[in-house]
């Protein structure tokens, strides 16, 4: 009972240093909230709270504000996700529907997660590494050009000419096409460069040069890592509103233009769906203690691919953080599942 009435007092004083930016007081307490009990109760509740560590008083005359261990303690114990309202739900999806490519979707993500939290917003791209064939494509473009079309798990699709001795006829193409797609589709990109490194040795004669020359061409394609470093980053602005408030906005800003950073801040990619919280100082930077970092994996059919999340104060509104990244992961997983 007394711990129960100890976490409740905790819950309050994070949720009003949240919304008031403030030092919460309790007398405040006991009129915002239904705690049951005197402001003297309170008080010799807020006094244990503070000899653990869950709270601290900032000024001898000041209320109370939460410590790490204090905010670590609410989003383990306290926090429940905030379910997204229907109306909340149709607007993530109709903006992220309209997405044409993977760029695009990707660059609605990350302002989508900033609208919705007021945070900055990080959405790593997907890392081929990771992704799986889809589907191969080779379209007849001249008399001696094929069109080769990579697609791939993620979304990503990559294309490559390439140039042939001789117009194939429409038998040949087919044969093509199918060698290369039982070689490749289905599997990681590792396996799919080593089995197309044997179409050219298991296709006849006449058709082995250019078998040998699309395989080439995929492989090549396979292997171009540009986007595995890449993040896009969202709500850069939304600093603003944190002023003199929030000490390690300067540092933030300049871990902004390292994309490695940013990765590291993210975190290990997690399964999709599961969303993971990183308060002060348990990120990798001490000079961004000061920050708090919610993140979750993305990918299709629940393979996490890449990372999603954002990254503000400690002060920060957890529970409707957690919901929206942790919806927007979905929705861009869903629309990399139907893609």
């Amino acid at each position: 009972m007394v711990e129960d009435r100890r976490l409740a007092v905790l819950r309050a004083i994070v949720e009003d240093y949240v919304s008031t930016e403030e030092p919460v007081g309790s007398r405040a307490l006991v009129e915002r909230h239904q705690l049951g009990v005197s402001p003297a109760t309170v008080r010799n509740d807020m006094a244990v709270l503070e000899d653990e560590g869950l709270i601290h008083q900032p000024h001898t005359s000041a209320g109370r504000v939460p410590t790490d261990k204090g905010y670590r303690l609410f989003v383990d114990r306290l926090t429940k996700v905030k379910p997204m309202s229907a109306t909340e739900q149709r607007a993530i999806s109709n903006f992220l529907q309209g997405a044409v490519d993977l760029d695009d979707v990707v660059q609605r993500s990350v302002r989508l997660l900033a609208q919705l939290t007021r945070q900055v917003a990080v959405v790593q791209y997907p890392t081929l590494s990771r992704s799986t064939v889809r589907h191969i494509e080779i379209v007849a473009m001249a008399a001696n050009r094929l069109l080769v079309v990579l697609i791939l798990s993620t979304g990503r699709v990559e294309q490559r000419l390439v140039e042939c001795e001789r117009e194939l006829t429409e038998d040949e193409l087919v044969k093509l096409r199918s060698s290369v797609n039982h070689a490749a589709t289905g599997e990681i990109i590792a396996e799919a460069i080593r089995a197309l490194g044997r179409v050219g040795e298991e296709t006849e004669p006449d058709l082995r040069e250019t078998a040998q020359a699309v395989a080439a061409s995929l492989v090549e394609a396979m292997s171009d890592h540009r986007s595995d470093e890449r993040v896009a980053v969202g709500g850069t602005a939304n600093l603003a509103r944190f002023g003199e408030g929030f000490d390690t906005v300067r540092p933030l800003l300049e871990a902004l233009e390292e994309h490695v950073i940013l990765l590291k801040l993210l975190g290990e990619v997690g399964s999709a769906g599961a969303v993971t919280v990183r308060i002060g100082h348990e990120g990798p930077y001490q000079e961004l203690a000061a920050t708090s970092v919610v993140a979750t994996g993305y990918g299709p059919e629940d393979q996490a691919i890449a990372s999603l999340g954002i990254v503000g104060p400690t002060r920060m509104d957890y529970p409707g953080t957690m919901a929206s990244v942790r919806a927007v992961a979905r929705y861009v997983s869903r629309i990399l599942d139907e893609a």
